[in-house]
């Protein structure tokens, strides 16, 4: 019996990884969708803003979660009020200390990222 495995490069089984992994696939969706990326990973008042991007006078603050699986439940339940808050606090922060894009409209997204893991089993040739 013969397995191969592929999933996310740039090594998604370590610690930090899964959730870089997510990051870039989000960063490069958005992108695909003609945001450019201003900023990743900015800590602001002790909160990090994942992703900061642009398109026509719109910033939007993207939250990016990402799971191997739902066992620990969805994703988007761990962007709750709470954490809400928080980013909102950070988006102050980041905008008072980058002004050109304080007079833009602002927009707070979610990208919920899952891998994709594909196993092979060879049972026969």
């Amino acid at each position: 019996m013969q397995e191969s495995r592929t999933g996310p490069s740039r090594g998604a089984s370590s610690p930090g990884g899964l959730g870089r992994a997510g990051e870039d696939a989000a960063a490069a969706y958005l992108a695909g969708r003609g945001y450019r990326v201003v900023a990743r990973n900015v800590r602001a008042d002790r909160v990090e803003l994942d992703l900061v991007v642009e398109r026509a006078g719109l910033v939007v603050f993207v939250e990016v979660k990402t799971r191997r699986s739902r066992r620990l439940g969805p994703p988007e339940a761990s962007v709750d009020a709470r954490k809400q808050a928080r980013i909102a606090r950070a988006t102050d922060h980041f905008l008072a200390a980058n002004p050109s894009y304080a007079s833009d409209r602002i927009r707070f997204d979610a990208i919920l990222a899952a891998p994709i893991v594909i196993d092979m089993v060879r049972f026969a040739d």
